[in-house]
């Protein structure tokens, strides 16, 4: 036995498994430490914080758009709320190194085709029902459910069989080695299989993480309180969280200000400047790169199925521009999705499309393009229209028209599933931040076989293919498929990357302790208000 990928930072000892090292408390500590790096902290509650930990306590979070029950089993800006109800089998470090979670320790075999999932005895549902291996069976079958939105499907369908060992063991068997198995594990929250019917309609929401449901009020947000179950014990420090929707960007901001939020991380990006001199308030910048705001391209529409015209598009953006303006300076001007932290990262890919007006108009012209009007979805937020208004200006200054369409968050999320939107669309993706071939594999935008811009390439699926399965693979092997992959992203611009971007939190300065994975799930297991 042995781990399946050798050369990739997600594997464990060759001819070893890991364990957790000691109780569970240690164990999700571990978490704290990573994924961030603290762009401002007021000096306020220092020495309350050295206090240690204290007990009690609602947190308010304030968010600009409400729980979208339909979107459970997907990634979106609605889904904050998952790690404070559900658990994960494992967590990522900053290394992307996995650690435990729900799985205590796991062992590949030797031809990367199963890996043995050696489980936690000690947790229990918030109805009471233990934790068992047919728990992860049902989970992973859950993603494999067409009718589930669920971006690491692929993944989850590399598993063809499972093999129980008593309760708390199970074999997961493969079809063929993936090198993102712990992307999925973080991400895929383990819900209670009796009620999942009603977690998708919004009436029951039934996990093992540290906080049970006690109200969802749709449009105002969402009400939890302490598990006293937890499986960690002593935790969590708080009383309840409640998650308020507060969709006007004054509004939040005021309740911040204000103490009657403690929390947010949907400040728009031009009103952070001014928050994090104020000293009750801190302001942290996840750089997991765990988001990037983008200009999306419907390759369908004419004259946009020349990349040509989407070459022109890429370059007429002003990346730095927007960065200062619309998001306030925190995040990473590139034409390329990946993070810094990523293994697929390059400078020269960042820098691919300067920002370049003429040669935007002249490339448009050698294309045929005199005149052009387009349509440009984004969603009907502040953050995200001061986005979408600045891709209007630079477009305009090259010629092209654009007419922007608001709309809400939820309807956003399901026209990018669906491959509905219009010729072009401003938003956000994810899913950069973790494997490389995750992107390709399963982000809705990037998608080699089904993507939102309905864009298909055999070559594409080709490189991400063998990416994403190849098991025995030198470093300079994995670098040049990055590379290939990199290189098709930015010759073909059917998604124009834009910025680079963390989550941007914004707390009081009595808050500590709270902190995203790497898909931005609130973990809150360890926060207290002092």
């Amino acid at each position: 036995m042995t781990e399946l990928y050798p050369n990739a930072p997600t594997g464990p000892s060759r001819r070893s498994a890991l364990r957790a090292a000691g109780a569970g408390t240690l164990l999700l500590g571990t978490g704290l430490a990573g994924c961030r790096s603290a762009v401002s902290e007021a000096s306020a509650g220092s020495r309350s914080e050295s206090a240690g930990p204290r007990r009690g306590g609602t947190l308010q979070v304030a968010v600009n758009s409400d729980f979208t029950p339909a979107l459970l089993f997907s990634q979106s800006g609605q889904s904050l709320q998952h790690r404070l109800i559900y658990n994960t089998l494992t967590r990522y470090d900053d290394r992307l190194t996995p650690k435990p979670e729900l799985a205590e320790s796991w062992t590949y075999a030797d031809d990367g085709r199963s890996i043995t999932l050696r489980l936690r005895d000690d947790v229990t549902f918030h109805n009471g029902r233990q934790f068992t291996a047919d728990d992860v069976v049902f989970a992973v079958k859950n993603l494999q459910n067409p009718l589930r939105a669920a971006q690491l499907r692929a993944t989850a369908e590399a598993v063809t069989g499972f093999e129980k060992r008593g309760d708390h063991e199970l074999v997961l068997k493969l079809a063929h080695p993936v090198n993102n198995l712990f992307d999925l594990f973080e991400f895929m929250i383990i819900s209670d299989p009796e009620s999942v019917e009603d977690a998708v309609t919004g009436g029951k929401l039934i996990g093992t993480g540290p906080f049970r449901l006690t109200r969802w009020s749709p449009g105002s947000g969402l009400s939890l309180e302490r598990n006293d179950h937890y499986w960690q014990p002593g935790r969590p420090y708080l009383d309840g969280v409640e998650l308020r929707v507060i969709p006007q960007a004054d509004a939040l901001i005021s309740s911040l200000r204000s103490g009657q939020s403690q929390l947010s991380f949907n400040v728009p990006g031009k009103n952070l400047g001014a928050l994090k001199n104020d000293t009750r308030l801190r302001v942290k910048d996840y750089d997991t790169g765990g988001g990037a705001v983008y200009l999306g391209v419907n390759t369908t529409v004419a004259p946009l199925d020349d990349r040509t015209v989407r070459q022109a598009l890429a370059r007429a953006v002003d990346r730095d521009r927007l960065l200062e303006q619309a998001l306030g300076g925190y995040g990473l001007a590139s034409s390329a999705p990946w993070p810094k932290s990523s293994p697929a990262f390059s400078e020269t890919h960042r820098t691919h499309y300067a920002h370049d007006p003429g040669k935007a108009r002249e490339l448009l012209r050698s294309a045929g393009v005199t005149s052009l009007r387009l349509p440009l979805l984004h969603v009907a937020l502040p953050g995200e229209t001061a986005i979408a208004e600045s891709i209007q200006y630079d477009l305009e200054q090259v010629g092209v028209r654009v007419t922007l369409e608001p709309t809400d968050p939820a309807t956003a999320q399901k026209k990018l599933i669906s491959q509905d939107m219009p010729a072009l669309w401003a938003a956000g993706h994810g899913f950069a931040q973790v494997q490389p071939s995750t992107l390709a594999v399963s982000a809705y935008p990037f998608n080699e076989a089904k993507n939102t811009s309905r864009y298909r390439s055999a070559r594409y699926t080709e490189v991400v293919r063998e990416a994403w399965t190849k098991r025995e693979q030198t470093p300079a092997a994995v670098n040049a498929l990055h590379e290939s992959i990199s290189r098709i992203l930015l010759d073909e611009a059917f998604i124009i990357d834009l910025v680079v971007r963390g989550q941007v939190q914004v707390s009081a300065a009595g808050l500590h302790g709270a902190t995203l994975n790497k898909f931005s799930y609130l973990d809150l297991d360890n926060a207290y208000l002092v």
